[in-house]
């Protein structure tokens, strides 16, 4: 127990120090505990201002990216003057106002297999604000091998999850997912979007799962997998057990992450946006399909170019093509950022289209590099 409070400790906590079952015996914990929170964006915005303002003594933030003014839907972080900011930097010094009685860090920089031992040697418990599989998958295996608890929370559209991997043998991440999955077939929350509440409820949840941890209070969900339906509104919750496969300890190794890498199907053969537009400025015959939604295609587009959303594509039980598609010529489907687009090429191919290919970077890179060859309105 500890001896003494200050009075802004009293303040600061008034509410845990007069909870049964917590107490300053938990505050105390929380105080002398620290977690290492792995992106600060939509999970990572809710975990760390919750776990800023319980106490936890010191609390280690690591972003590389920079806030943009997409993120303010659900990053409530952050604000219009923080855009083309760091994350990292920006959480801590709005964290620091929240409480300036804890440790706070800020890593700008990229987690990766080079300083994830690093890191994990200097925190108690990791908590994943991660968004792709590559990263979950490392940071999972760098805690395994520090045996360090990991609370992992994810989010999609309208549903999210949370559970508690390695925890005094429990599963890991591998346990539930064994092998990478393609993340080319799998659309990001740009791409797929997400409603701003849902990171606040799952990563909130994943607050509560660290302070428990921390203090050692309730029944973590280590073992289980806790289900949310915003939709819905519903909650529920499937067992997970360990396996040895999942548990065994490995190298860590930098491991494929961006939607737009080239990543070969022998359905379809992906172009670069380079080899796309020396072909535009030939003469050779070539068709373009924009699969983005018609909000997206009014904000920017490679013209000409037909236009078929792919939730019409593939929605139906029988795919519906866009007028004017011709089977005989070179198809070049294009997205945001080449996942869309993959499925698209995919779909195509079941209905006879063999002439498929995927623009590899999708209109976001096409835009970068061709500005005045990108129309708008």
């Amino acid at each position: 127990m500890k001896s003494s409070w200050s009075q802004a400790e009293l303040n600061q906590y008034r509410r845990h120090l007069s909870l049964e079952g917590f107490g300053d015996q938990g505050q105390e914990k929380l105080c002398q505990s620290s977690v290492l929170v792995i992106g600060a964006g939509g999970l990572g915005c809710p975990v760390l201002q919750y776990l800023a303002a319980a106490g936890v003594g010191r609390i280690g933030i690591i972003d590389h990216d920079q806030v943009e003014i997409s993120n303010l839907q659900r990053q409530v972080l952050f604000q219009h003057q923080d855009v083309g900011k760091n994350k990292a930097k920006v959480a801590a010094k709005r964290l620091h106002s929240l409480n300036p009685l804890i440790s706070i860090i800020s890593y700008p920089e990229k987690f990766s297999e080079k300083n994830a031992n690093e890191f994990l040697q200097d925190y108690d418990l990791v908590v994943d604000g991660t968004d792709n599989f590559a990263s979950r998958y490392l940071i999972n295996d760098a805690c395994l091998n520090h045996d360090l608890p990991l609370v992992h929370g994810s989010i999609h559209q309208y549903e999210g999850m949370v559970t508690v991997f390695n925890l005094d043998g429990g599963p890991t991440y591998r346990c539930l997912f064994p092998q990478q999955p393609d993340s080319s077939s799998i659309p990001s929350c740009a791409e797929a979007g997400v409603i701003g509440v849902l990171p606040g409820i799952i990563g909130s949840i994943q607050a509560l799962e660290a302070i428990k941890l921390l203090t050692k209070i309730g029944k973590p969900l280590s073992g289980k997998l806790l289900l949310y339906d915003a939709l819905k509104q519903t909650f529920r919750t499937l067992e997970l057990k360990p396996t040895l496969q999942g548990r065994q300890k490995r190298e860590l190794q930098s491991t494929l992450s961006s939607c737009n890498l080239s990543l070969r199907d022998e359905l379809f053969e992906e172009i670069s946006e380079e080899e796309l537009f020396e072909t535009l400025a030939g003469k050779e015959k070539i068709q373009v399909l924009d699969v983005r939604e018609d909000w997206e295609r009014y904000e920017q587009r490679i013209e000409p170019s037909l236009h078929q959303p792919l939730t019409e594509l593939t929605t139906s039980s029988k795919i519906s093509t866009p007028q004017g598609l011709d089977p005989e010529q070179k198809i070049v489907v294009y997205c945001k950022a080449g996942v869309r687009s993959r499925i698209a090429c995919k779909a195509l191919h079941e209905v006879g289209f063999r002439k498929l290919y995927n623009l590899s970077g999708g209109i976001d890179r096409w835009s970068a590099l061709f500005p005045e060859f990108t129309q708008s309105g």
